[in-house]
């Protein structure tokens, strides 16, 4: 059965304007072994090796990026904070907390749909796109509608999400009028630099991986998702992942993806992006599912920049963000305050 999640139902207006409930700073403590990844397919994170690192440097040229070093699990920097969002009222309200303490982030929308918006890894701006197909860029002290960088986004469907860039330097975002096997363009915040990527028939929730080679997203009727190589501008279908109707990460190298899984016979949704779900990892070449090895009701996952994965996992007062090495070992735990326990979780910082 097809789920087609391009609805245009969804009055939902982006004003991200937040309340900012005090967030006090986590346990962050690291425990355990500091595994390091040895390249198989059997652990958690991305794969390294020679055909890792000469992708890493075509992408830094065909984003006009820096491919990030490789950082080892042993130097990497504890998280110390998150960003998170929640639908209000009268539209998103998002919220970053770093280090003990909460900040409001910037406001955008203005009673316009912009259910189709992606929040910088930093928590401090918001790309989305207004109902004239245009992509707008909102600070926290920019004008309330902030800026329109683009004009031929494709609008109308709360899955057609644009993309950070892992460095916040890019925004990937959808092309109007490009059929079901969308065109993908990539600009500068500042509205420079823009060029296509490529097509692919995975438009929905797009995902960059840090390495600034990989989009992955998912199909409208959410039958697989699909990966989009940004360097040769070609896209194809990711083993294994029969259903799905979120992406929400991929690992540096772009070898694994979080989905949520869903069966033959469960409803798409509308598309709008979850404040939680079952994560399920995949490797993109084999289609093997990858086991994340953390107990518990798991409220999502994501990977971070050096090739770490964050694990929610739902709590009775709060929940707790559980840090794996690349090859899958716990080394930290960070405990959320209760305030965002009913939050959903964007990025994770360091």
């Amino acid at each position: 059965m097809k789920h087609w999640a391009l609805a245009t139902g969804l009055a939902l207006a982006l004003t991200a304007v937040v309340t900012a409930p005090a967030l006090a700073e986590g346990a962050g403590a690291a425990a355990g072994s500091l595994g390091e990844n040895r390249g198989t397919t059997g652990g958690i994170g991305a794969v390294t090796g020679s055909t890792a690192s000469t992708g890493n440097t075509d992408a830094a040229r065909s984003t006009g990026g820096t491919a990030p070093k490789a950082v080892s699990n042993a130097t990497a920097a504890p998280i110390s904070g998150a960003v998170y969002f929640r639908y209000g009222g009268s539209g998103v309200e998002v919220l970053t907390y770093r280090g003990g303490r909460s900040s409001g982030g910037p406001t955008a929308g203005a009673g316009a749909f912009a259910g189709q918006f992606a929040v910088a890894p930093d928590g401090r701006r918001i790309a989305w796109i207004d109902d004239k197909n245009r992509l707008r860029v909102t600070s926290a002290n920019g004008p309330r509608m902030g800026r329109v960088i683009a004009k031929n986004a494709a609008y109308g469907g709360p899955c057609l999400t644009p993309a950070w860039s892992a460095d916040g330097k890019r925004i990937a975002y959808p092309v109007k009028g490009t059929g079901e096997a969308m065109t993908v363009a990539v600009i500068g915040p500042d509205g420079r630099g823009r060029f296509n990527a490529g097509k692919t028939s995975g438009p929905c929730h797009l995902t960059w991986s840090a390495d600034g080679r990989t989009l992955a997203g998912y199909a409208g009727g959410t039958d697989g998702v699909h990966l989009l190589d940004t360097r040769r501008r070609t896209s194809g279908l990711v083993p294994g992942v029969k259903r799905a109707n979120h992406v929400e990460s991929l690992s540096p190298d772009g070898r694994r993806v979080v989905v949520n899984a869903i069966g033959a016979n469960a409803p798409g949704g509308d598309g709008s992006w979850p404040l939680s779900f079952t994560p399920s990892i995949y490797d993109t070449r084999t289609g093997a599912k990858v086991a994340i090895p953390v107990k518990g009701r798991l409220l999502g996952a994501r990977y971070l920049r050096d090739g770490r994965l964050a694990v929610r996992v739902k709590g009775t007062a709060a929940n707790t963000i559980v840090v794996l090495s690349r090859s899958g070992k716990e080394i930290q735990r960070m405990a959320e305050r209760a305030d965002a326990k009913n939050f959903g979780l964007l990025w994770v910082l360091s």
